[in-house]
């Protein structure tokens, strides 16, 4: 997965669990929130570029 993501996209993992981090030493609550949040979002995106590239023909 890693090597799919390539460096920018690796920065931009390692800011979010950086985000995540901070949220969680003010507020453990809001950081458990914000994570799943986080991570429904990002099965949306993951099914929705599926379904598009599915529907190109690509997949």
């Amino acid at each position: 997965m890693i090597r799919n993501l390539g460096p920018l996209g690796i920065v931009g993992l390692l800011i979010v669990v950086a985000g995540i981090g901070l949220i969680a030493w003010a507020d453990p609550i809001v950081a458990v929130g914000m994570a799943l949040v986080l991570a429904g979002l990002g099965l949306v995106v993951k099914a929705l570029i599926s379904n598009v590239l599915g529907a190109w023909g690509m997949m």
